[in-house]
């Protein structure tokens, strides 16, 4: 989900050529692209040494408020670096150890997926970007706005965590509800990504949107698996 850390001063209307505009969506999307082969490449390695497996039950056996805990101030700093940061070198950083920590806390639910079904994962990953194709098409070619989902992803993100860290503590189930709720959730943030793609990052941040991008996409996968998984 999106986080504004740009000062003021860039967060004035800014003037952009097209070519300017084109290119750096360009760049945008390369290193999503780029940031996507990176996460697939790091769990087919971890999924091929017995790492994985000593990984994914250390997780499962350690307190989950720990592992989220740790999470999202990782996320938090990635995003802080790659928004605020003026060198390159500490945004690619940035973008890297962001796709290291997903690749991570991702583990446990591969994990349980390959012992189940390992379809399960085939499944989620082509609706994942089947579904992230589809909300690129809408956002690029409607032409709209959507900046206006800002207040319901802040409040959205803000209830979806009390939720997690209430069902945690009291130890309910959040149900198959929960993760078409967060999926949706995912669903907007891609749409109020790549709206802000379009009209309001500085054509220097590629490599936060792209960031911004990769967070969506990897929030809608995570639940389109549990979903998958609860059905099992």
């Amino acid at each position: 989900m999106s986080v504004d850390h740009l000062t003021p001063e860039s967060m004035q209307e800014p003037v952009f050529t097209q070519t300017d505009r084109s290119a750096f969506i360009n760049r945008t999307y390369t290193h999503l692209m780029g940031a996507i082969f990176l996460f697939a490449a790091i769990e087919y390695w971890l999924f091929s040494t017995p790492y994985a497996e000593m990984f994914a039950i250390y997780m499962i056996q350690t307190s989950w408020l720990a592992v989220l805990g740790a999470f999202i101030v990782v996320s938090w700093i990635a995003s802080h670096v790659a928004h605020s940061v003026e060198s390159k070198g500490a945004q690619y950083a940035a973008l890297i150890g962001f796709v290291i920590a997903e690749a991570i806390i991702f583990i446990p639910m591969f994990y349980m997926a390959l012992l189940i079904d390992p379809q399960i994962i085939e499944y989620a990953v082509a609706i994942t970007l089947g579904a992230f194709v589809a909300l690129t098409a809408v956002a690029m070619l409607s032409g709209r706005d959507f900046s206006f989902l800002k207040s319901f992803l802040m409040w959205g993100g803000v209830i979806a965590l009390g939720t997690i860290v209430l069902g945690v503590i009291a130890g309910f189930h959040l149900g198959t509800y929960f993760s078409m709720a967060m999926i949706g959730l995912a669903g907007a943030s891609i749409l109020y990504d790549t709206s802000k793609i379009l009209r309001d990052y500085p054509d220097d941040r590629y490599i936060a949107a792209s960031l911004q991008l990769f967070a969506s996409i990897a929030l809608m996968l995570w639940y389109v698996l549990r979903l998958f998984l609860s059905r099992r």
